[in-house]
């Protein structure tokens, strides 16, 4: 698809979580993009008939929304433009990595095909983003990982993703990279405390707290004994 084709940033960025949820098994409906962008119902009801007019999306009669194949296939551009430009910002500025959500949304939908490209051979063609979520068409290399919330007492592991979910709540991203928590990181899991609904961990010999519903969202690979 040239780039003439492309729609507008806000129907890109209802594409990419409308692929995102989709990818992650949710129900898309309206109400849950309303929570995911932040906007009000009758702003995702217009929005929504819109991109079915257009073609981007189809709304069956129980109201759940799919992408067509045109619509697919724009949504795994600006996702792959979004992760290839947080790797950009991160290999070359230097960006801490609380930042890079952030501010590669405001850059993603000003690139060219062509300069898609060059970033996918400059930054080495990656299957992850920084945070560790799958570009499109690797999505089975992380259906193995767990969530860390489900990891047994004295298991250790190593932190691989951060959900899309948490990568634009800057605060819980600031105390992740200031725990030392980001992809590759080995941890080792002391107790969980359901009373309270935390778990303590180890990172780098330092305990850590955390609440049960932020490492719902934080995916770990086990390790085994030989390891």
């Amino acid at each position: 698809m040239s780039d003439e084709a492309r729609p507008s940033p806000t129907i890109e960025d209802y594409l990419g979580v409308i692929y995102t949820l989709a990818r992650d098994g949710e129900r898309v409906i309206g109400a849950r993009l309303a929570d995911s962008l932040d906007v009000s119902a009758p702003t995702v009801t217009a929005t929504l008939k819109r991109m079915e007019r257009d073609g981007w999306i189809m709304i069956g009669v129980d109201k759940v929304i799919t992408l067509t194949e045109q619509g697919r296939t724009m949504a795994m551009s600006v996702i792959r433009r979004h992760m290839l430009t947080e790797w950009m910002l991160s290999r070359v500025l230097k960006l801490p990595f609380s930042e890079l959500h952030r501010e590669a949304h405001h850059i993603e939908h000003t690139l060219s095909s062509e300069v898609e490209e060059r970033l996918k051979t400059e930054m080495d063609d990656p299957r992850f983003c920084p945070h560790g979520n799958p570009l499109p068409g690797f999505e089975d290399e992380v259906s193995q990982w767990q969530p860390l919330s489900q990891v047994s007492v004295d298991q250790d592991v190593v932190l691989k993703r951060i959900h899309e979910n948490i990568e634009d709540q800057y605060e819980r991203l600031t105390f992740l990279e200031a725990s030392g928590l980001t992809p590759g990181t080995r941890i080792r899991v002391l107790d969980r405390m359901p009373f309270n609904e935390t778990m303590r961990i180890l990172v780098d010999g330092k305990p850590v707290t955390l609440g049960l519903n932020l490492a719902e969202l934080l995916y770990v690979q086990l390790i085994s004994l030989d390891d």
